[in-house]
């Protein structure tokens, strides 16, 4: 795959949030004219870039924080999406497991994670382990849902010639229903990586008090309201820009797997 192809691959999926950008951008300055915020408390554009760009510990201070909710929000889609594909894969080779396993999972995922989260900090600390299981599960159950029937989608035909070959479960699931759950697979990392930023600044509000999400909590407390934009800001732009790298990646790849000569 040359250059040329990624580049127009990029442009495909990048491009189309540029407007939509411009549009919330529009929609947020004309929301707060509109219901006549204070600019004392609800900050304009304007606004916020001169508070990112007039001073370098503005910057520190916001993108410090930023790089830990980074890295939080990295571990809890990571944990997530492993738990989910390794739990659709046992529930689709056995199918007492997801009769077991899948009430409960229904059982925990009503439970508000604000909720769980204390409990949660309990059992597994304020630490990175914390973390992780706190945005694994924003993560997870969505995931699990889309991967399993992504996995189950597999062609019948495809699967009754594997076996009729004397292929195992394995094979079918190696050769078939791996390659046809991509797109589910990818599309489930879309939907993840904003819920892994979410799941992040819940751990960080509640259990670590690090990150934007404790920054924020700080700067509402200190009345530092433009600190309080920016740090929303950042963190709604990097979630914009992880979902369209995970669509490039998605599309390269989903590509490379169309290309590929049948074995």
């Amino acid at each position: 795959m040359n250059g040329s192809v990624i580049g127009r691959t990029v442009l495909r999926i990048v491009g189309p949030l540029a407007p939509s950008v411009v549009i919330v951008v529009a929609a947020w300055w004309l929301a707060l004219e509109a219901f006549g915020i204070s600019p004392l408390v609800g900050k304009r554009p304007p606004q916020v870039w001169e508070y990112l760009t007039s001073s370098e510990a503005h910057r520190e201070a916001v993108f410090g924080a930023l790089g830990i909710t980074i890295r939080d929000a990295a571990i809890g889609f990571a944990s997530g999406m492993v738990a989910a594909t390794a739990v659709a894969v046992l529930f689709v080779l056995f199918r007492t497991v997801e009769q077991t396993f899948m009430p409960v999972a229904m059982l925990l995922r009503s439970v508000p994670l604000v909720v769980m989260t204390p409990l949660i900090t309990l059992i597994f600390g304020r630490d990175l382990l914390g973390v992780a299981v706190i945005g694994g599960i924003v993560v997870f159950f969505p995931a699990l849902v889309n991967i399993a029937f992504g996995l189950r989608s597999a062609s019948p035909q495809a699967t009754d010639l594997i076996m009729a070959y004397g292929g195992s479960r394995l094979t079918v699931l190696r050769k078939v229903a791996v390659p046809t759950a991509m797109p589910a697979l990818f599309a489930s990392a879309r939907i993840s990586v904003p819920a892994s930023i979410i799941g992040a600044l819940i751990a960080e509000w509640l259990a670590t008090g690090e990150g934007i999400g404790a920054e924020i909590l700080r700067a509402i407390g200190g009345f530092r309201y433009d600190e309080v934009w920016a740090d929303i800001v950042v963190v709604t732009g990097v979630s914009i820009l992880a979902y369209a790298v995970v669509g490039v990646v998605e599309a390269l790849v989903l590509a490379r797997f169309s290309d590929r000569p049948r074995e």
